[in-house]
């Protein structure tokens, strides 16, 4: 029994002191063996920061995925960047052209986007899961003394369903105060904190505009990017207070009402109402009853051609005008998402071409010490080194080498990708993966490079060694 013990307790203590060499040897030339290691510790702490911006941008890209939904269709008005820029000194040809496109238009009068369109994408398109109209206003709130201008939109219930917004408070519109219009609101979380930071909001009354609205309901708070709401166009939805839509039309406005004071007298004829639309568009800025529809989509494969169907039908009931504009966000995004993978395929490549170069690096720096040490190499085969020792022992001179820089990399990575994240603003993410895969790949690195040179030194004859100047 006691002499598998022993044979272990050998085979521990010439363990031990091939490591105890192999650790004196780098610190002996700790110049060198830093020099080693400087290719090991940029390569991981290039992989760490280059992978620490792809978790970063991935988050980002979901993030703004969760912003607009899934699998939505974005149905706008067309906006019309000639009115307002009319230029004085335009040609008679740029005139005549833009007379002969009004005739056109008084000729395909469309009524620009309203609730019936949205009603009928849903009662007619079989792959629509849900259909969000907004009516979005610019609207002064007041409440005991305390003024703020903010958004109010009038929608629906799926609108909170589309873009996965919850309460924390309160309840959602019911169907009467929809069909009636009633005065009622949800406000985001950051209404709340400014007019109701001490009392609880839910049956308090709220002033927008010229109507009180009352508060049935509280948001619950989104973190949300700045740039990315104003890059996909999107409101802040901590910031905006929601009424159901008929309460806007009939309390707030409904731009396609045609009022005395619009009219400007009597007209006759189909070409003078046309006309007094026209009026009413430029005293109102728009002729569009709603500012937008979201149309979610049963399932993502059924986007692109759900997406014509609505081009075509749109088109259809706008009498042939296309006054509309209809984009797919999450197409846009997974494009966007797409672009980004390849530029951190390729950070990454050049990362790991770091690491590579770290490695022929040690694999040089071993076989000039195996060089310099022959003398050495011979004394230890000479007192009873077995090649298996010699290898070892430059082995883990090698693996000591990489792995520390390794641990170093890992540290200089990490704080790379805070000093990114706090000089550019670009959001970093660093992942116990990435740090793994780092610390794994120095390793085997270090061997992989390492035993070239071990095996080179274990192959020198003891009596040229020992002869060897």
């Amino acid at each position: 029994m006691a002499k598998p013990i022993t044979k272990f307790s050998n085979v521990f203590e010439r363990y031990w002191y091939i490591l105890n060499i192999a650790v004196e040897a780098v610190f002996l030339n700790k110049f060198r063996s830093i020099l080693t290691a400087l290719g090991i510790i940029f390569g991981v702490a290039a992989v760490i920061a280059m992978m620490a911006i792809g978790s970063g941008a991935q988050k980002e890209i979901l993030d703004q995925m969760k912003l607009v939904g899934v699998n939505n269709i974005i149905i706008s008005p067309k906006t019309d960047k000639s009115k307002g820029t009319d230029n004085k000194n335009a040609s008679s040809d740029q005139t005549n052209q833009q007379t002969q496109q009004n005739t056109k238009q008084a000729k395909k009068f469309s009524p620009g986007l309203t609730l019936k369109d949205a009603q009928s994408i849903k009662a007619l398109i079989p792959t629509v899961e849900k259909v969000s109209p907004q009516v979005i206003y610019e609207a002064d709130v007041l409440k005991d003394g305390v003024r703020t201008s903010t958004k109010l939109t009038g929608t629906t219930p799926d609108f909170f369903s589309v873009f996965n917004l919850d309460l924390s408070q309160g309840e959602m519109f019911n169907e009467e105060q929809q069909q009636d219009g009633k005065a009622v609101c949800i406000i985001g979380p950051t209404i709340k904190s400014r007019f109701f930071s001490k009392e609880n909001p839910i049956g308090k009354e709220i002033k927008c505009g010229p109507i009180w609205l009352k508060v049935i309901g509280v948001l619950r708070k989104r973190e949300v990017n700045q740039s990315a709401l104003e890059n996909l166009g999107i409101s802040d939805y901590n910031n905006t207070i929601y009424a159901p839509i008929q309460t806007l039309l009939l309390r707030f406005k409904d731009r396609t009402l045609v009022t005395a004071s619009s009219l400007h007298g009597s007209r006759d004829s189909y070409q003078e109402d046309v006309t007094a639309f026209t009026d009413q568009e430029s005293s109102m800025g728009t002729r569009n009853q709603i500012d937008k529809i979201v149309v979610q989509v049963k399932s993502s494969e059924e986007v692109r051609s759900t997406t014509e169907i609505l081009k075509r039908m749109m088109v259809r009931r706008h009498a042939g005008v296309e006054d509309m504009e209809i984009k797919v966000p999450e197409l846009l995004l997974k494009q966007e998402q797409r672009a980004k993978n390849i530029f951190n395929i390729v950070l990454g490549a050049i990362a790991s071409i770091s690491l590579l170069v770290g490695g022929i690096g040690i694999m040089n720096i071993m076989l000039a010490s195996v060089m310099e040490r022959i003398k050495e190499i011979g004394i230890r085969q000479a007192i009873g080194a077995t090649k298996r020792d010699i290898i070892l022992q430059f082995l883990t001179e090698a693996t000591m080498i990489s792995i520390t820089g390794g641990l170093i990399g890992i540290i200089l990575g990490i704080a790379i990708s805070k000093i990114i994240m706090e000089l550019t603003g670009i959001l970093t993410i660093v992942s116990a993966i990435s740090i793994v895969i780092s610390f794994g790949v120095s390793a085997t690195v270090g061997i992989a490079f390492g035993y070239m040179p071990a095996r080179r030194a274990s192959q020198q004859e003891p009596v040229t060694s020992l002869r060897h100047e």
